[in-house]
């Protein structure tokens, strides 16, 4: 196993009475709450499943006595005000959440006025920010924007995983002014992920989704696993690679060439297990008529939207003598109940087995929490597109800054 650069942590710093800046990932789907005034509206968080990953760090903070600065983006505001993606919903989710705590919104994240509240502050209170990302600042990674977030505090903490693949102000090179340590959640997301890199044998990755981009993660998985099950969007690159019809199902000529380039390889075909069967529908349509074909029954006017029961049959065979398993991708369109069979079927079996079972990507995610299968799963990453990269063997650019922090300040002594 290559051995991994050292960091700072929490449970070794000495982060008591300290000021501490903590970049957090609140990017978080909201939605408008109607209230009893039928011309009132107000927004709120629909899904808060980013914000409770935060509460490990957060209170261990606050039991060594710190003044917490919260830091977040949210939506793509594009370095202007919009209104609409401020965060005072984020902070009143996480009052709901810790409500014995003093938690401030501040009305921005640099300037003066931020300051001297803070600069007034006592331990344990804890202040959110304003969206980072109102400033263009944040995603230029601009040096003079970090120094300003940084002069707030006295140490920097990174838990937002989720986000540590952008080399943005707020992530990269605000580390370059304090020492920069991970967060709970960040510590945990590298461990677990590190143990999908360096798994327990047998592994076996289940690769889906609807997202076709997926080259560097199948070359890494072929590396990493013993078998790959191919779903989703995925499997029908596979097919069509084959020649066989896929009708109206999705793909891209990309997915096809490297489809095709990995089957020709005779100790890596073996290794792909691709569905026996799928759910098609003649319409991309909730209401659309369905039927289970063969693999190679798919009509013209056919479009595949999840994999059929003798493919869940066949994809539990191989779970079953897996150590490690790594999850990344729906094995079907799961927004619609009548194709979201496999993927709850699947999340549900993982449950019943003592292996290591790691899921991560967006899609992921969100089918896992929308099925309550959390439970089941020993990790679930809060990461989308970091998980991915992180997966696929990049280097992330948010973990690497806390590296080269960790060399810069080793060796100064913090009181």
């Amino acid at each position: 196993m290559k051995k991994r650069k050292r960091i700072f942590t929490l449970a070794t710093f000495p982060v008591e009475n300290k000021i501490v800046f903590v970049r957090v990932d609140y990017n978080v789907p909201l939605a408008e709450a109607k209230t009893r005034h039928k011309r009132k509206s107000s927004i709120k968080v629909k899904e808060n499943t980013k914000i409770k990953a935060s509460l490990p760090t957060i209170k261990y903070l606050l039991q060594k006595n710190c003044t917490i600065i919260l830091a977040t983006h949210l939506g793509r505001p594009e370095g202007k005000y919009v209104q609409e993606l401020k965060v005072d919903p984020l902070a009143e989710e996480l009052k709901k959440l810790l409500p014995n705590e003093k938690i401030t919104k501040l009305p921005d994240c640099i300037g003066k006025e931020i300051q001297e509240k803070i600069a007034n502050a006592k331990p344990k209170q804890i202040f959110l920010l304003e969206n980072l990302r109102f400033y263009k600042e944040e995603e230029q990674n601009n040096p003079a924007f970090a120094h300003s977030l940084a002069s707030l505090v006295d140490v920097y903490v990174n838990d937002a995983f989720a986000v540590s693949h952008r080399k943005h102000a707020s992530v990269h090179a605000i580390t370059q002014f304090l020492p920069a340590l991970p967060g709970i959640n960040m510590e945990k997301e590298i461990i677990y992920l590190q143990k999908a890199l360096h798994p327990q044998k047998p592994a076996v990755w289940i690769m889906g989704g609807a997202k076709l981009n997926k080259i560097d993660l199948l070359n890494q998985a072929l590396k990493k696993a013993d078998y790959i099950l191919i779903g989703g969007a995925l499997a029908f690159a596979f097919l069509k690679a084959q020649n066989y019809s896929i009708g109206m199902s999705k793909t891209d000529l990309q997915s096809m060439a490297t489809a095709k380039k990995m089957l020709k390889k005779r100790n890596v075909k073996k290794r792909i297990i691709l569905p026996l069967d799928f759910v098609v529908a003649d319409s991309f349509s909730q209401r659309a008529k369905t039927r289970i074909v063969r693999y190679n029954q798919i009509t013209n006017h056919d479009i595949g939207l999840d994999v059929g029961p003798a493919t869940i049959e066949l994809f539990k065979h191989y779970l079953r003598k897996a150590h490690t398993i790594v999850w990344n991708g729906p094995l079907g369109y799961f927004e619609w109940a009548q194709f979201a069979a496999a993927t709850k079927e699947i999340g549900r079996f993982l449950g019943q087995l003592t292996a290591t079972t790691i899921c991560g990507g967006g899609e992921t995610a969100e089918a896992i929490t929308k099925f309550h299968l959390e439970h089941k799963i020993t990790h679930l990453s809060t990461g989308g597109g970091a998980t991915l990269d992180f997966l696929s063997g990049k280097t992330l650019p948010g973990i690497w800054a806390l590296e080269k922090n960790y060399t810069k300040y080793r060796k100064k002594t913090f009181v």
